[in-house]
């Protein structure tokens, strides 16, 4: 059930953006990929043990994926989220077979987690994952991630439309935007790559950040990822609260109920199309990232 989600087509003014419904996956979000890749990838490799516990730092959506993921493979999964990430989220996870271990936010607030919060709960995933003798995920430094995207999310974009003039994806570990990229740019240099930030959160477009905290959970932490590949990015789109939330119930109204990411990343694509940038009846491509339901 992971991979192979359909994209659905939105008309809009310069062109149409096909929004590939990731939110529809076990795990109820686009991260199903990354979690499947990490753990098969380790278990190939003999780092990742049979039946060893596997730990990860993670806002809801990873966790739920390796939860399904860990579940069908005989794994013990370990989640540490910050107390700031929706209890939806967290309750998804448990239901999923996961412990689940909430750590108190640092700067933050119930539905905004900063930077701050995210460096405290990685920390005691670490710890936990030393204290158990257990295999840690370490999304922001796993390279599998990355290359989930570049092998399955890529290539079922170029095989449903044939012709992409952009894609669109906001940036948390960065692993959706950059192998989406490696694959599409690949095969049309000219295609136009946009990283989306929380607004106040801008760090990859060089922008001092003044709201760490925001309701894009799992995006903007004021860092720059690990695995961050700048030329593989043509422009920055930065998102503020309201913005995302009127996208999502812009995508509510036509049968699409979805998280706040998703509405920013739509938000974004709208803007993209109606800039001129791109040709007329351009296709912007981008993620509805995960389900209205952890909300």
């Amino acid at each position: 059930m992971i991979g192979g989600t359909r994209t659905v087509e939105i008309d809009v003014p310069g062109g149409r953006i096909a929004a590939k419904a990731e939110y529809l996956q076990p795990g109820g979000s686009v991260k199903d990929r990354a979690a499947r890749a990490a753990i098969a990838n380790a278990r190939a490799r003999g780092t990742l043990r049979p039946d060893q516990v596997v730990v990860e730092m993670t806002s809801g959506n990873m966790g739920a994926g390796l939860a399904v993921v860990c579940d069908a493979l005989g794994h013990p999964f370990v989640a540490v989220m910050s107390a700031g990430n929706s209890p939806q989220r967290a309750a998804m996870m448990r239901g999923l077979g996961a412990q689940v271990i909430l750590v108190p936010q640092v700067d933050g607030s119930a539905g905004c987690v900063t930077g701050a919060d995210i460096a405290a709960a990685a920390e005691e995933a670490a710890s936990v994952a030393r204290e158990r003798d257990a295999f840690f995920v370490d999304q922001f430094h796993n390279a599998d991630c990355v290359a989930a995207h570049e092998t399955t999310t890529g290539p079922e974009l170029r095989a449903a439309h044939p012709r992409l003039d952009g894609f669109v994806a906001c940036v948390g570990s960065g692993a959706t935007l950059i192998g989406t990229l490696r694959d599409l740019k690949r095969h049309d240099p000219h295609l136009v790559g946009v990283a989306v930030e929380p607004a106040g959160a801008a760090i990859l477009a060089c922008e001092r950040v003044v709201k760490p905290a925001h309701v894009l959970q799992g995006t903007g932490y004021g860092i720059v990822p690990p695995l961050w590949e700048p030329a593989l990015v043509d422009a920055f789109e930065s998102v503020s609260d309201d913005e995302a939330a009127e996208a999502r119930a812009w995508l509510g109204r036509r049968g699409l109920y979805v998280g706040f990411s998703s509405g920013a990343n739509v938000a974004a694509a709208r803007r993209l199309l109606a800039s001129g940038r791109l040709r007329d009846g351009a296709t912007v491509a981008t993620i509805l990232c995960d389900s209205g339901l952890k909300y």
